[in-house]
């Protein structure tokens, strides 16, 4: 009984001791991401240069970045799919020639 006493408490102290740890961890993480937002994380809703348009400007903007985005995305998605075909191929072509044999 003394083993899982010491378990219980050993565990319950690690989990404390860990979520203290981790919050001061993320909120020092955090704190550093929240200095300058907008320079690594431009809105889609802002020009470059960081000033407001009006909506129409605001929509069309917006609209050519996420269509740049979702080209890239399909492009990456294709390429995945091109290495997991070859991939796949392999091993059935490997299993069609030793059932030749």
């Amino acid at each position: 009984m003394s083993q899982r006493d010491g378990f219980v408490g050993g565990f319950l102290a690690g989990t404390i001791v860990g979520g203290v740890v981790g919050g001061v961890i993320g909120a020092l993480v955090a704190s550093r991401l929240d200095n300058n937002p907008e320079e690594d994380n431009p809105s889609l809703l802002k020009s470059a240069k960081g000033e407001k348009l009006d909506n129409e400007t605001n929509i069309e903007m917006a609209r050519r970045r996420l269509e740049n985005k979702i080209a890239q995305l399909n492009l990456a998605i294709d390429d995945v799919r091109e290495q997991f075909g070859q991939v796949e191929q392999q091993p059935l072509e490997a299993e069609t020639s030793s059932e030749e044999n």
